[in-house]
């Protein structure tokens, strides 16, 4: 037979949901016969897999790994879609094995990191389509983040396996880096000082609390100034430098760092499953569809 046309290749993907590429030699694998091409593929797991990518992973693991040396350090979250898989050793083993192929390899992105190999000579990809049809959910590896220094304190924390933070601190050593990537965790700071707050959010801010102010009755100047104050105490919840430190609410991250001689320069944190639409599934509503389509 001659070459696999484009319009063989795409009924494929639409009867398997498989990437194009299996798709593609899938076809060449069968002359072309898209019959033997789906059979050939529903024996390989890749269009059972596929099967699977539709549905809603929002459970899963967020992983860390630090390199021997302290100089670099990864988060990375690979989800499934229950509870019950997150705790699967062979899910949990495939998490760790992402995690050191990204600390090592440092892919570019997501789409790198899925067609880098991993030791056994699979890519991440394909080991993740064998657990999705070894284990009956879909799996994705969602994001990573990655920390490299030079200079710094570098402190990979995880809360559960569903909360991770990076901290890239200059000064100060291990024990304080650990302090604030767990205050981190806990108190999910949006930034790290106020210049870092865009404007049109401290605008959006003042407008709200002015309205607010208004309403007490009194004078402008007084006013002015209970804006003023307001404003101070939102910018301090949603800093890390302006929060009060978990461990010692008495004093802010701030001044706990002064008093180190250290600085933030960065840090990263990761929920899992956040931002993930799950779907509520309401059974009783469905049958009653049904109940009066019928």
């Amino acid at each position: 037979m001659g070459a696999i046309s484009a319009a063989q290749v795409k009924e494929l993907r639409e009867r398997t949901g498989a990437g194009m590429m299996e798709c593609k030699k899938a076809l060449v694998e069968t002359d072309g016969d898209l019959e033997l091409a789906i059979e050939h593929m529903r024996k390989s797991g890749l269009a059972k897999a596929d099967k699977k990518a539709g549905r809603t992973a929002a459970e899963g693991l967020i992983v860390a790994r630090t390199s021997e040396d302290g100089k670099r350090a990864v988060l990375v979250e690979i989800n499934c879609e229950t509870d019950f898989v997150a705790k699967n050793e062979d899910f949990q083993a495939f998490t760790l094995a992402v995690a050191d192929l990204v600390l090592e390899q440092d892919p570019s992105d997501i789409d790198a990191a899925l067609n880098s190999t991993l030791p056994g000579g699979q890519t991440v990809d394909e080991r993740r389509r064998e657990l999705v049809a070894k284990i009956g959910e879909n799996i994705a590896v969602r994001r990573f983040e990655r920390y490299s220094t030079e200079n710094g304190v570098l402190s990979a924390y995880l809360h559960g396996g569903r909360i991770g933070v990076l901290v890239d601190m200059g000064g100060g050593d291990d024990s304080l880096a650990k302090d604030i990537a767990m205050h981190v965790a806990a108190s999910n700071p949006a930034y790290g000082t106020s210049d870092e707050v865009p404007q049109d959010l401290l605008e959006k801010e003042k407008e709200i609390l002015v309205a607010q102010a208004q309403d007490s009755g009194k004078p402008d100047n007084i006013i002015d100034k209970m804006v003023e104050g307001r404003l101070r105490k939102f910018l301090a919840e949603i800093t890390l430098l302006g929060q009060p430190f978990v461990k010692d609410p008495e004093q802010s991250v701030e001044q706990l760092l002064k008093a180190e001689d250290a600085e933030v320069r960065r840090f990263v944190r990761l929920e899992l499953g956040e931002g993930i639409e799950k779907k509520s599934e309401n059974f009783a509503e469905e049958v009653m569809a049904q109940v009066r389509g019928g």
